[in-house]
Order: C-alpha cells, then sequence, then structure tokens
C-alpha cells in the first residue's frame, strides 16, 4: 500500500466530491432550495412515483435540502457518508420518477448519480476531507491520553 503523503486515489476522490458537488450545489440544488414553497411543492409530488402522496412541500424542501446542502457537505468532505445517503435517496426518486412517467426525460442521469454516489459511499471521502482531519485529530488526541 502506498503510504506516502500523496495518494492517486484520495486526489482522485477529492477532484470527484469536488465537481459532482459544485454542480450539484449549483446546478441543481441552488435554484430548487431557494425556489421557495410552491418550488418545493411541486418537487414533493414525484414522491408519488413511490406511493408517498402526503406533505409534497415537506418531501420537496428535503429533496432540495439534500442536492444543495448534501452536495456542499460532500465537497466538503464533511460528514460526507450521511449526506450521501441523502443524495441517494433523492436519486432514487428522481430515477424512479422518470421511470414511471411523472418525470419527463430518461432516468439516466440520475441512474448514473446514483452509482457515483453510492461509490463515494463505498469509498469514503477520502485522505483530503474534513472527516480525515477530524478523524486524525481525534485519534491523535486518544492515542495521546492512552
Amino acid at each position: 500500500m502506498n503510504t506516502s503523503r500523496w495518494s492517486s486515489v484520495d486526489a482522485a476522490l477529492l477532484v470527484l466530491r469536488v465537481g459532482i458537488g459544485i454542480s450539484f450545489v449549483f446546478v441543481y440544488g441552488f435554484g430548487k432550495l431557494f425556489g421557495g414553497p410552491e418550488q418545493w411543492s411541486q418537487l414533493g409530488q414525484n414522491m408519488a412515483a413511490l406511493g408517498i402522496d402526503f406533505w409534497p412541500m415537506f418531501w420537496g424542501f428535503m429533496g432540495s435540502f439534500a442536492e444543495f446542502g448534501g452536495a456542499l457537505l460532500v465537497m466538503l468532505g464533511l460528514f460526507t457518508r450521511p449526506a450521501l445517503g441523502l443524495l441517494i435517496a433523492t436519486m432514487i426518486v428522481a430515477a424512479t420518477g422518470h421511470i414511471t412517467g411523472m418525470i419527463d426525460g430518461g432516468p439516466w442521469h440520475a441512474t448514473e448519480m446514483l452509482t457515483v454516489f453510492v461509490v463515494l459511499l463505498l469509498l469514503g471521502p477520502g485522505r483530503y476531507s474534513l472527516d480525515a482531519m477530524i478523524e486524525n485529530r481525534f485519534s491523535s488526541s486518544t492515542a495521546e491520553t492512552a
């Protein structure tokens, strides 16, 4: 295993997290999150594809928050796995909405992003993340007290 300070896998995870994060924060999440309650209600109606037809404004807000806030956290590498859980759930709803015809277009982009998010979930955020920095500080402080 490569024990040097520079790891191409960790660098690749950083590039992937930041690239996907910027895309989701600014292209997808920003307009939805700051679109307000009317936008959230419209988005939340897509939950009917999963048989959930109550509280559309809440579900729309949660999807918007996942795409904006969750992507921002992934980009920073902070609380990465919980944030990816939100994004994975959002992509499942989006793909299902496309498959059932509730959302126009094919499910391909949503399923591609679902795949990326699952891979990031499995690999973790990498060494160049706030999660890793916090973990390193926590482990070094507990090692000193032991």
